[in-house]
Parts: structure tokens; C-alpha cells; sequence
């Protein structure tokens, strides 16, 4: 093709990426906008309304994942991607200009909101993974993780420019100005290519072998990588359709289902977005100083998560996927509870003690829990199963990342902000549990070897029964 301007690989995984960016950005943003928003409205004594309009987002993404995995089959990836961005322009102009106590339809924008970042959080590794050539696979989960922390980071240091404000414009720009990055990604997206993988499922071969040869060097590669492509179709074509909802608690997969699906749920409830969505206001209980003089600690966990999320890149590969969650599980859960105990013993202790024992929790979450989830829940489901069970994880960790964003609030207006967390604490360690007792280890192991895994696990559990199987 003589003349046509060719997409450059760095353009495309930039861009294929930048709704990561953007996901994060919509999940940090409401930390510093919401003590403002919070006097503003008067709602120091309305946990419930503060819950709802905190959480309004992760109750959206439920669904807003779940819908855009389904279209985005039909309709493309890239095509979906556009749709979830400009759903974050109007959302996000829509927050800006809600009027005055205007508690319900707030929480109606971010709702909607919530099915762009649900959407993003489907698309954005489903695109990514499809694009990238074979030997760059493996780190995707990480660099994903890396730009949603980056999302954040960035959200929480626009708080922090502009908490000098009135009150009033200070959470209302906050939440508008993610406008800004959506419109960024839109644009950028539309130069952005079809994947390949859709493109060959809807028979349109030539578009897909150009598309490749934006991001492959040779001939023989794109040739091979479409053959795999076709093959892998017929596969997934033939599990479809003998797979249904009943197949997942099939004796079969059941072992294998709950381990990825109890992963991505105790990845949740075990507290972390407490931190996130609230610092500001665990501060300002700690200390009685205004919650809005304490935008500089969103920025601080922003930046140990990074920081972790960079460290998990370099030790992804090298140690075992169970001993990572197993160490980092232990310490957030002591981190959690250690507090509650030296207060109790130490009742003159500073206030402070709870918040460098939530920056621990951070370090360790940020390289051990927050990427090894997808990692896991991408390996362990064989392909018979792969996409409803990947679904089905990722809707129960968006909605105990709802619960926690909603009781939060709610828990800490009847307890201890220490008693809080304490519960949360005993929650890690029973995540820590659940993995030494229900999940296997998948470093290293071919999909084929996992399910296997799957087999062994039922096979073991039979015998502890007394029941005799033959082998």
C-alpha cells in the first residue's frame, strides 16, 4: 500500500493504554472533591448520601463492564472505547454543573460515570492484549495497573492545585476537569486501529493484515500470528457453545472458579479503597484538622502506589504468584490491626500511628494484591469457561469495591476508625487463607497445566471425603 501513512506501534499502545489513565482519574478524583462537596452540602452527618455518591461509580462499573464486554463483540473494541470516552466527557461535565444539593442526581451522573469506568476496565486490557505481540503479553496486567495508579496519582495532584479555591468551584472543577484527559482519549482513539482478533472473527482478513503491519516487523509473523488467531476462534467458537453459567459450578471447573473468583473478591473487601476514596477524612478524624488542609496525603499514597506498581514489574516473573499475595496479605492485614491494639494499650499514642500504618498497607498492596488479581484471574480459567468466569470475577470485585466505598462511611460514623480497620485487617487475613487452602499456583504453568491443576485439586478434595477414585 504505496503511500498510506503507516499507524506507528507506540502511537497505538499509547493510546490502546490512556483509558487506564482515564479509569484512574474518575476513581481517585472524588477524594479531594469530596470534603469540599461534603461542607458545601452540609453532609457531615449523612454517611448514607456520602457513601452513595462515593460508590456511585464502582455500582455503575458492575454493569458497565459486564455490558461493554458483550458489545464490544459485536460492535469492536475500538468503537466501544470511543463510546466509553465520550460517556466520560458528558459525565463528567454533567458532575461539574449538578445543582446545589443536589444529592440524587449527582449520584445518577456518576452511576453513569461508573459504566465508562466499568467499560475501561474491560476494554482497555481486552485491546491492549490483542495488539500486543506474544513476548510483551506477560507484563500487560502490570502496565495496566501502572497507568490506572498513574490515573490517580494524577487526579489527586489536581485536587491538591486547586484546593486553594471557593469551596463550591474547588469540587466542582475537580470533577469536571476529567473532561479533559476523556476528550484526549477520544481524539487519539480515533486514529487508533481495529484489533486484529475482531477483525479476523468478522472475516475481514486484509483489514487485520494491515493492522499487523503496524505492529509486526516481518511477513512470516503476521502470517503466523493470523493462522494462531483463526484457530484460536474455532476454539473459543466450539467452548462457547458448550459451555453455559451451570458449566462454571460443574465439577470440573469449580475448583478453578472459586479460586479466581475468591481472589478478585477478597481483593476488595480486604479495604484498600477505604484508603483511596477517604484519606482525606481518615486524617482529619485522626488529627480534628480540616479534611481539605490534607490533600497532600492522597498524593502520598498516589506515589507509593506507582512506585509499587513499577517494583511488581520488575519481580512479576520471579517469584510465585502465592507467596507474593501470601507476604503482602499478612502485613496489610497486621497493618490493620496493629493499630487498633496499640491504641488500646496506648491510649495517648499520636493520631498520626493509623495513617503511616495505612501507608504500609498501601507499599505492600500496591506490588502484591492490586496486580497479581488480574494476573491470576487472566491464567487460571480454562477456555471453556474463560470468558463468562472472568466475567463473573470481575463483577464480584467491583461490587466489594461498591460495599466498601458505601459502608465505609457508615461503619465509621458508629465505631473506632481503628475497630474499622481492624475488621478489614482480620478480612486480609482470611484472603491469606483462602490462598494457601483454595488457590493453586499458576507461575509458569501453560493454561493446559492449570486446568489440570483444577483436575488434581477435585481428585485431592475426593479423597479427604474417603470417596475412591480411579486415576
Amino acid at each position: 500500500m504505496v503511500g498510506e501513512k503507516k499507524i506507528s506501534s507506540g502511537f497505538i499502545y499509547f493510546f490502546g493504554a490512556f483509558g487506564g489513565i482515564l479509569f484512574g482519574y474518575d476513581i481517585g478524583v472524588m477524594t479531594g472533591a469530596l470534603p469540599f462537596l461534603e461542607h458545601d452540602w452540609n453532609l457531615q452527618n449523612n454517611a448514607g448520601v456520602i457513601g452513595w455518591i462515593t460508590s456511585a461509580v464502582m455500582f455503575g462499573a458492575i454493569f458497565g463492564g459486564a455490558l461493554a464486554g458483550q458489545l464490544s463483540d459485536r460492535l469492536g473494541r475500538r468503537k466501544m472505547i470511543l463510546i466509553s470516552a465520550l460517556i466520560f466527557v458528558v459525565g463528567s461535565i454533567l458532575s461539574g454543573i449538578v445543582p446545589h444539593n443536589g444529592q440524587y442526581y449527582l449520584i445518577i451522573v456518576r452511576i453513569l460515570l461508573g459504566l465508562a469506568v466499568g467499560a475501561a476496565s474491560a476494554l482497555v486490557p481486552a485491546y491492549m492484549s490483542e495488539m500486543a505481540p506474544a513476548r510483551l503479553r506477560g507484563r500487560l496486567s502490570g502496565i495496566n495497573q501502572t497507568m490506572i495508579v498513574s490515573g490517580m496519582l494524577l487526579s489527586y495532584i489536581v485536587d491538591y492545585l486547586l484546593k486553594g479555591l471557593p469551596e463550591t468551584l474547588a469540587w466542582r472543577l475537580m470533577l469536571s476537569l476529567a473532561a479533559i484527559p476523556a476528550l484526549i482519549l477520544f481524539i487519539g482513539v480515533l486514529k487508533l486501529p481495529e484489533s486484529p482478533r475482531f477483525l479476523i472473527k468478522n472475516n475481514k482478513l486484509d483489514e487485520a493484515r494491515k493492522v499487523l503491519s503496524y505492529i509486526r516487523a516481518k511477513k512470516e509473523e503476521i502470517d503466523a500470528e493470523i493462522t494462531q488467531i483463526q484457530e484460536t476462534a474455532k476454539e473459543e467458537k466450539k467452548a462457547n457453545q458448550k459451555a453455559s453459567w451451570g458449566t462454571l459450578l460443574s465439577s470440573k471447573y469449580r475448583y478453578l472458579v472459586i479460586a479466581g473468583v475468591g481472589v478478585a473478591a477478597f481483593q476488595q473487601f480486604q479495604g484498600a479503597n477505604a484508603i483511596f476514596y477517604y484519606i482525606p477524612l481518615i486524617v482529619e478524624k485522626a488529627t480534628g484538622h480540616a479534611a481539605s488542609s490534607a490533600l497532600m496525603w492522597p498524593i502520598i499514597q498516589g506515589v507509593i502506589l506507582v512506585l509499587g506498581s513499577l517494583v511488581f514489574l520488575l519481580i512479576a516473573d520471579k517469584f510465585n504468584r502465592r507467596t507474593l499475595l501470601t507476604v503482602g496479605g499478612t502485613i496489610m492485614g497486621l497493618s490493620f490491626i496493629l493499630p487498633a491494639i496499640l491504641n488500646s494499650i496506648i491510649p495517648n499514642a499520636s493520631p498520626m500511628m493509623i495513617v503511616v500504618f495505612l501507608s504500609i498497607y498501601v507499599a505492600l498492596y500496591s506490588f502484591t494484591w492490586a496486580p497479581l488479581t488480574w494476573v491470576i484471574v487472566g491464567e487460571i480459567f480454562p477456555l471453556a469457561i474463560r470468558g463468562r468466569a472472568s466475567g463473573l470475577a470481575s463483577s464480584f470485585n467491583w461490587i466489594g469495591s461498591f460495599l466498601v466505598g458505601l459502608l465505609f462511611p457508615i461503619m465509621t460514623a458508629s465505631m473506632s476508625q481503628e475497630a474499622v480497620f481492624a475488621i478489614f485487617g482480620v478480612i486480609c487475613l482470611l484472603g491469606v487463607l483462602f490462598i494457601r487452602m483454595r488457590v493453586p499456583e499458576t507461575r509458569g504453568h501453560t493454561l493446559e497445566e492449570i486446568e489440570k491443576i483444577g483436575e488434581a485439586g477435585k481428585i485431592k478434595k475426593l479423597r479427604e471425603k474417603g470417596t475412591k477414585v480411579d486415576l
